[in-house]
């Protein structure tokens, strides 16, 4: 049982660590980066989104 809580605390520890470490580096995006990151996804999505599209069209033609 003691092993237990000491491992559950040495993990929120280790990821408390981690976590302050990423927040340290965190820098807000500027509006070239956002706007690049933003067509990108919306790019994906759209992939995404028509392949769904086609596939599904594609087996309602072949499977009535």
């Amino acid at each position: 049982m003691e092993e237990d809580k000491v491992t559950a605390f040495t993990r929120i520890k280790s990821f408390s660590i981690q976590s302050k470490r990423v927040w340290l580096v965190l820098r807000k995006p500027s509006m070239d980066e956002f706007k690049a990151i933003a067509k990108v996804s919306a790019i994906g999505l759209l992939v995404i989104g028509a392949l769904g599209f086609l596939i599904s069209d594609l087996l309602t033609f072949i499977m009535p």
